[in-house]
């Protein structure tokens, strides 16, 4: 793992332990256990034959099905086998999927690709851009020392792991949840080697204790992977789900859902969950040390070394308010003006969410730092820098919703669900796509969760005569529930790889949080889902 304790009888020493590497590693560059790497090596060789399998033998078995949503349906299969095994990388996955859908004579070109241009894709990018410009030009690290400086912040671990998931939560309704977490590990270790020293110093441990088995780490590092899941709920660009889901719902329903619209939907659920989230850690994981001492003095340590706004963070902000307060305008038009005004028409015509986005990452590349030198906020090399990874992996995802509702294959699956489960009622196709979303979201990315999950649900509401909204939107939100193990989100990769939290804590926290995030969904997205205004 990430490092070990020293020599039995040996004075741990705490920087060596805890910041000798304080970026992320990935798994595939830590230690694994014989088994742990026997398992890995297994669970990928079988991606290989099983998913080329799979398509083959339901692409040729006789079913009472339409050919082409046969043939849609095999390739879906292995492209989810893909998904879940990882032989490849997530998004070429998807890629090949695409590729066989038109190599077959599946759908045609024109018609498979068309989605990748849906305007969700270019929010997504534009997205990204700010997100890379926040990090590289310190922004979101200046904002989260600002928070822990707050005062009596500072003089408790409890207030500490408060604060520091609510950090998280903020960023990541903006900023990736991936990239948020990454960016403020190293600031987490720093603040567990301080609270570590003080129980060195106090004799409260043993001498050849190992900081990264502290309970008070573990609940610092969970807060903050699990934090960013809740926080990414919190606006529709938080997490790749949120517009994966939402753009299906809007193209089958015809129903818009403006920004605010979302945030007033999903603020309640997301900050009775984070409450939820700090009681159950700190309680499972109870810091050895309530009250501490020098941590305030490490946070002003590195607030003095950011110093005073920079050129290129005052530019950053500029695009990113402008950004952000087109996103919002819309939605405050249409709240005091209603949805049937020619000017919320207009405006919401005109802002495009997805050409709000792209224009505020240009703006990036217009402000500049040194006019006379002609360097200016962002670079293109930074922007190509963005996760286009999962920029794939979400347009990929857009293109089999698309096909599984075009080619009717998706309302095939809807009805024959709903006949065999019993499905009739709102409240049961609900609970069914949050169970759902949350079980596929633990064993593959999220993202590929709500792209798998979302198109199944709508069929069957609309199959059972409910509007398809509320099972839709609830099967979006779930499927960022995934808290249980290190391959169920990026983020909780990224905890894990810090070798502070051990797989039993994550397994054990996150299925609470599992089954407490659904029934939350269950109760409250009804109601705020009326009470935003979307039905």
């Amino acid at each position: 793992m990430a490092g070990k304790a020293a020599p039995e009888g040996a004075r741990t020493d705490v920087d060596k332990a805890l910041l000798g590497s304080a970026t992320y590693r990935s798994l595939g560059e830590q230690r694994l256990s014989p088994s742990e790497e026997r398992f890995e090596k297994a669970r990928r060789t079988t991606g290989l034959w099983l998913a080329p399998l799979i398509t083959v033998v339901f692409w040729v078995l006789p079913l009472e099905m339409d050919r082409t949503q046969q043939s849609l349906a095999a390739i879906l299969l292995g492209v989810v086998v893909l998904w879940v095994t990882e032989p490849v990388p997530i998004p070429i996955g998807g890629l090949l999927g695409i590729s066989a859908i038109v190599v077959l004579g599946v759908v045609g070109p024109d018609d498979t690709l068309a989605p990748f241009g849906s305007s969700t894709v270019f929010t997504f990018i534009g997205a990204f851009i700010l997100a890379q410009a926040m990090l590289k030009v310190g922004l979101a690290r200046r904002f989260a020392f600002w928070i822990l400086g707050l005062p009596g912040i500072g003089k408790s671990t409890w207030r500490v792991i408060a604060a520091f998931g609510l950090i998280t939560c903020v960023l990541s309704a903006f900023v990736s949840n991936t990239a948020t977490v990454a960016m403020l590990l190293p600031t987490a270790l720093g603040l567990l080697a301080v609270i570590a020293k003080l129980l060195q110093a106090r004799g409260l441990v043993a001498e050849d204790f190992d900081p990264l088995r502290l309970r008070v780490g573990a609940a610092l590092v969970l807060v903050l992977a699990y934090g960013a899941s809740v926080g990414g709920l919190l606006t529709p660009i938080g997490s790749p789900p949120n517009l994966i889901g939402r753009g299906m719902i809007e193209e089958v329903t015809g129903e818009r859902i403006s920004f605010l619209q979302w945030v007033m939907t999903a603020l309640p659920i997301c900050a009775i969950m984070f409450v939820v989230l700090v009681v159950v850690l700190l309680l499972l994981n109870r810091p050895e040390i309530r009250r501490i001492e020098g941590v305030e003095e490490y946070i002003r340590s590195q607030r003095a070394e950011l110093g005073r706004f920079s050129r290129s963070e005052v530019n950053t902000l500029i695009a990113f308010g402008v950004t952000v307060t087109l996103w919002i305008f819309p939605g405050v038009v249409a709240l005091f003006g209603g949805t049937e005004s020619q000017f919320y028409g207009a405006v919401s015509e005109h802002l495009d969410e997805g050409v709000v986005a792209v224009l505020g990452a240009s703006l990036l590349f217009l402000l500049p730092i040194d006019w006379r030198a002609r360097e200016f906020t962002l670079t293109w090399s930074d922007a190509a820098k963005i996760d286009w990874g999962t920029v794939l992996l979400f347009g990929t995802g857009i293109i089999f919703g698309s096909l599984l509702a075009d080619t009717g294959l998706a309302e095939t699956i809807g009805v024959s669900a709903s006949d065999a489960l019993g499905l009739s009622s709102v409240f049961a196709i609900t609970a069914f796509g949050v169970v759902l979303a949350i079980l596929v979201s633990e064993t593959t990315s999220n993202t590929a969760s709500a792209a798998v999950v979302v198109p199944i649900i709508i069929p069957i509401a609309q199959a059972a005569g409910v509007d398809p909204m509320v099972p839709a939107l609830a099967a979006t939100f779930a499927a960022s529930f995934g808290f249980m193990l290190p391959v169920s989100t990026p983020q909780n990769a990224i905890a894990y790889g810090s070798g502070v939290v051990p797989i039993t804590r994550m397994i054990r926290s996150g299925f609470g949080f599992d089954v407490i995030g659904g029934i939350l969904i269950l109760l409250l997205l009804p109601v705020m889902v009326v009470v935003s205004g979307i039905v």
